[in-house]
């Protein structure tokens, strides 16, 4: 039996990972065990994690919603920044770690607590994630990772330790694949998944219909924008928890936000996954057609060299690193003027934006248009186009010279 742990804060979301790992902590640690569980939209009842908690060893179980404060200060900060890792994955799971792990530190200190625990395999991002997060805010904290001391090797092995000690579970071995799901999104990893080449089933549909289902006639959606957050959905105000989830039903019922990728995970390998994120993918449509019409161009263009940091610093799990939170300061200054409405038209797994308009937009119509108009003299374009040039000119002279 280990020595030196008296209490341990483990993040518990009642899947077979951490239903195992209650039972696990007090058989090797013989201490107190507190759970943790963070309400981020999962789309399930969780009070009875309570007594499952509880039945398998937890002296105690926090359930806390924290769903507004997802959306506000994690999903919608990301999507001011557009940010999208390997040109496809919305980071849905990536934006919700920071969030479990600063809240089950908070509960350890409140609790005094000496040791946190997390079920992240060894070969994920997910420990990543959440132990940067754990040091950051704990800095001596202890970190126990039961994935990478016990001696189970796999979630076919963790089933029959469940079976064995009686621990309700709904993964199977004929449907082992992991699933994690919140307001943004939901994954699927594992199982028959783990063959690239192998095609999704049709089980693994949740917030978003098959494109075969969806409705045969498409839906116009209108969403506004203050300073780069959605604030309402068809002129219907909601709070961004309200209206995620609104963005994530409308989208979601006409098969939008589904991919199947293969990303790079930080620890080296590649990992192959499927991802459902409606609400995300018709917000992150939208915003980007409010700024089209808002942002300076070079505003743009230099906050779009920085999306790909930013997105790798929230995979990787550095959302309260000093980098991530001078990029956040730069983009939400860049965000200043992105206020507008973008209408989008939704078909078939389509999100089209066919419309944008703004108080303070930049689009000047007398200054874009093919018909006659007084405000623009073409004839300056020449000098415009020459002085542009001079470098292309001088390089060609010097080597035909």
């Amino acid at each position: 039996m280990r020595q030196n742990i008296k209490k341990i804060v483990v993040a518990y979301s009642g899947g077979l990972d951490t239903s195992v790992i209650i039972t696990w902590l007090k058989e090797e640690y013989g201490c107190e065990v507190i759970a943790f569980t963070a309400d981020i939209g999962q789309g399930e009842e969780l009070e009875p994690l309570r007594k499952k908690a509880i039945s398998t060893g937890a002296s105690k179980i926090y359930i806390d919603d924290l769903r507004e404060e997802f959306v506000k200060d994690f999903v919608f900060p990301m999507l001011r920044a557009n940010a999208v890792y390997e040109g496809r994955y919305l980071l849905g799971t990536s934006i919700a770690r920071p969030l479990i792990a600063k809240r089950q530190i908070e509960i350890a200190q409140r609790e005094v607590a000496d040791a946190v625990c997390h079920g992240a395999t060894g070969k994920g991002n997910d420990q990543v994630r959440f132990e940067l997060t754990y040091f950051a805010l704990m800095p001596k904290v202890k970190i126990i990772a039961p994935w990478r001391e016990w001696s189970m090797k796999g979630r076919e092995e963790l089933i029959a330790y469940a079976e064995k000690h009686k621990i309700p579970i709904t993964a199977t071995k004929s449907k082992p694949y992991s699933t994690d799901r919140n307001l943004l999104h939901i994954s699927y990893e594992g199982g028959i998944l783990e063959d690239p080449w192998m095609e999704s089933t049709k089980d693994m549909y949740t917030m978003a219909v098959p494109v075969e289902k969806a409705p045969d006639k498409p839906e116009y959606v209108e969403v506004e924008y203050v300073e780069g957050n959605p604030v309402a959905i068809n002129s219907r105000a909601m709070s961004p928890a309200e209206l995620l989830a609104e963005a994530n039903r409308i989208a979601g019922s006409h098969g939008i936000g589904r991919v199947d990728l293969v990303e790079n995970r930080y620890v080296g390998m590649k990992s192959r996954g499927v991802y459902e994120t409606p609400g995300g993918t018709l917000l992150h449509a939208a915003h980007r057609a409010v700024e089209s019409i808002t942002m300076d161009r070079e505003v743009m263009h230099l906050r779009d060299s920085l999306i790909p940091r930013y997105a790798e610093l929230v995979y990787y799990g550095y959302w309260f690193s000093p980098e991530r939170i001078v990029l956040q300061a730069t983009v939400d200054e860049s965000q200043k003027n992105v206020t507008g409405t973008a209408r989008l038209k939704l078909y078939k797994g389509n999100c089209d934006t066919v419309g944008r308009k703004s108080p303070i937009s930049l689009y000047n119509q007398e200054l874009v248009t093919f018909e006659a108009e007084t405000v623009y003299n073409q004839k300056d374009a020449e000098g415009f186009i020459r002085l542009n040039a001079l470098r292309l000119r001088i390089r060609n002279i010097s080597s035909s010279g």
